[in-house]
């Protein structure tokens, strides 16, 4: 008989996503409830989820067990940010300002701001100030539930501040409680001191993809009127792929240009933002197994059109939540804002924002054994102080965790 190192008893709920891999249709409103519950944790996995008295029985507490009195409050499992830039320096409040005076992101990043503004301060950063800063962005998301994060490069574009970025997001692992799972988007823009976005590209695969694949799980590309067309994203993707790195994709964010097709074609993780995608795009999304990765926080903060999450969903596609945290489009942390978002503004059910962001993003970062509060799964616990798990979308900007348990330990 297991016994517990850390056991959370008395809880109102325990609410997990049920069974595996990634949720779609209707299976992506359905939660998995205790009510009440108790939840017994040996190690860093979960032993047992359920009611009070048979997860007593079956796995008493050690000696040396942590115990948490959760009496009126709620445990679910830690959120998963499965799109998220914390890899810069400087802000872009600057910006900010002239768009709520009516300039657009394009126009900005048309005339030297927006991506290359943040590139231009975070290459004249130190090594240790990027550090830093990646530090203290994880320790933001750790305040709001996030125990699972991406985190991209791609304000670098350039051999030396794109290494210094994964090394610090690597470093990153380490220091901060998080899993962190390294992206490299050395396909953010094109960079300044080129030409054309071909021969930027061209640049990164043989200078750059070599030593960055061996830090990054993954890879992205920004594809986009001003950045990059299939030609480009193609070739770039695929010589990712070639390294063993999985694919990702800013698609559709302000216009459709053949994104989707794209990553169907390279069986690429997920195409994220979707802003623009059309009705095709959601049927071709929806009999695939490429994931939409929704950022509404993006789309309140630039006024971008809403995707069409609901066809998404209705439709049967593998739809996920993330923030976007980055300085010029979507500055938040916040994947219970997210979730607000989602439900105020693009008709999803509070059990489906929990579930995109748990079960099917883990699933966009390829990581099987996060997302869910189940036996087998890792303990990674937040505790809720509310009687009620659809606070964590309901109460706005106000998740409130008495406790965050990352690997079967407090933070």
């Amino acid at each position: 008989m297991a016994r517990a190192t850390l056991f959370i008893h008395d809880l109102e709920s325990a609410v997990s996503p049920g069974g595996h891999g990634p949720l779609r249709g209707r299976d992506l409103a359905e939660l998995r409830v205790h009510s009440p519950a108790s939840v017994a944790i040996s190690g860093d996995r979960v032993l047992a989820v359920g009611p009070p008295g048979e997860v007593l029985r079956e796995h008493p507490p050690g000696p040396d067990c942590v115990t948490l009195d959760g009496r009126g409050k709620v445990a679910l499992p830690g959120l998963v940010d499965c799109h998220a830039h914390p890899a810069f320096l400087g802000d872009r409040a600057a910006e900010f300002e002239l768009r709520s005076g009516g300039e657009s992101y394009e126009e900005i990043q048309a005339s030297g701001g927006g991506i290359l503004s943040t590139v231009d301060a975070t290459r004249r950063g130190s090594e240790e100030e990027l550090a830093s800063a990646v530090g203290r962005h994880l320790g933001w998301m750790l305040e709001h539930g996030t125990l699972t994060a991406e985190a991209k490069s791609g304000y670098g574009l350039d051999r030396e501040t794109e290494m210094k970025s994964l090394q610090a997001i690597v470093g990153a692992t380490e220091k901060s409680p998080l899993d962190i799972s390294p992206t490299f988007l050395g396909a953010h823009t094109v960079g300044p001191e080129f030409n054309s976005a071909a021969e930027y590209v061209e640049f990164v695969v043989r200078e750059v993809l070599p030593e960055a694949a061996t830090l990054a799980r993954q890879a992205d590309v920004f594809l986009e009127r001003g950045s990059f067309e299939v030609p480009e994203a193609r070739r770039y993707l695929r010589a990712c792929r070639e390294r063993g790195l999985g694919l990702r994709l800013h698609a559709d964010q302000f216009s459709e240009r053949g994104a989707i097709p794209l990553a169907i074609e390279l069986g690429a993780r997920s195409v994220d933002h979707l802003e623009n995608t059309g009705e095709e795009g959601v049927r071709l999304l929806a009999g695939s197994n490429v994931a939409a990765v929704l950022l509404p926080a993006c789309g309140l903060f630039l006024d971008l059109p809403l995707p069409p999450a609901r066809l998404l969903v209705d439709g049967g596609a593998i739809v996920a939540l993330a923030t976007d945290f980055n300085p010029g489009s979507s500055f938040t942390e916040s994947l219970p804002l997210a979730m607000n978002l989602a439900c105020t503004r693009l008709g999803l059910s509070p059990a489906e924002t929990l579930n995109a962001c748990t079960a099917n993003a883990a699933h966009v970062l390829d990581l099987p054994d996060v997302g869910r509060l189940q036996p087998g799964y890792r303990a990674d616990v937040l505790l809720l102080d509310a009687p009620d798990w659809r606070h964590l979308a309901y109460h706005l900007g106000g998740d409130r965790f008495t406790a965050i348990i990352k690997g079967g330990k407090l933070v």
